[in-house]
């Protein structure tokens, strides 16, 4: 990367938190990079007025037209819809890349479209806040985090080993597999977590009272549990319409482990299950 960037112009396609975040820690690493913004109006506004984006384009072809790295940052849908204008409209050295939460049906419609010339990279990095829009956007919300890159790190193209490596420079650490395994992984670390969430804020609030018990005795640890559960239904939608059968998977093991915890709740046995939850929990600070 000290040398000859491959990507001089980046078109974002998407503005919101995830499209501004990489706009922003791409300016932040590489300021000779030119950056141009599609997406809503008041999106593109914010994100030219945080400095984020260079340009903003009025339609999707010409925003895509010039630009080596094509980053999509829309919901799963739009994205899915969007990539047969991108594969015709995209230079034929371009990388196309998303950052979809779902890997297998993004992958799948962009192998349709992209047969020749540019190439298509499935991406998702596994970062995010409960509080959606490019207002929220951070230059540093990948540090630290996991970036998952569908295909082999043996890849000899350059403009997968250049992607490859902007993603090390934002701070992110790159984690290659397929897109099914992907699915099946997100579905357990990250589409589970947010179910959970949401299950319990429907027990505490089915539970509370008129007088505000017992949410009225909660203390930290609740709010800590219900983070995910502020998460707008629109960022995830999508997710669960694509993912659905490892996300009913993750639930049935949930389901599993909660009828597995109610039968050792009078036993000694729960110390094993804790001692098992407290290395896990050490090995994910360890990792992260």
């Amino acid at each position: 990367m000290a040398g000859t960037l491959l990507f001089r112009r980046v078109a974002v396609i998407g503005t919101g938190l995830i499209g501004g975040s990489f706009a922003l820690a791409l300016r932040k690493q590489f300021p000779k990079i030119s950056v141009v913004g599609y997406g809503r109006a008041g999106s593109m506004e914010q994100a030219r007025a945080r400095g984020a984006i260079d340009e903003s384009a009025t339609d999707l072809a010409s925003a895509v037209r010039g630009a080596d790295l094509v980053y999509v940052a829309l919901p799963i849908g739009a994205a899915i819809e969007s990539l047969a204008t991108i594969a015709k409209s995209a230079e034929p050295h371009a990388l196309v890349t998303d950052a979809c939460s779902t890997k297998a049906i993004v992958c799948r419609t962009a192998k349709e479209h992209f047969r020749t010339g540019a190439r298509f990279l499935g991406g998702h990095p596994m970062a995010g806040k409960e509080k959606s829009g490019v207002e929220n956007a951070d230059a540093e919300l990948f540090r630290g985090a996991t970036y998952a890159l569908i295909g082999s790190e043996g890849d000899s193209d350059p403009r997968v080993k250049e992607f490859a490596e902007i993603v090390r420079r934002i701070g992110a650490q790159p984690v290659w597999c397929d897109a099914d395994t992907h699915d099946w992984a997100v579905g357990i670390v990250s589409h589970l977590p947010q179910l959970v969430s949401i299950a319990l804020a429907g027990v505490v609030r089915d539970e509370t009272d008129e007088t505000g018990m017992p949410l009225t005795l909660a203390g930290p640890g609740l709010q800590d549990m219900l983070r995910l559960a502020g998460s707008p239904y629109e960022v995830w939608r999508d997710i669960f319409l694509t993912n659905t059968e490892n996300a009913a998977r993750a639930l049935d093991r949930i389901a599993q482990a909660v009828d597995h915890l109610r039968t050792h709740l009078a036993s000694k046995d729960l110390e094993q299950e804790f001692q098992a939850a407290n290395e896990l929990y050490k090995q994910l600070r360890k990792q992260r």
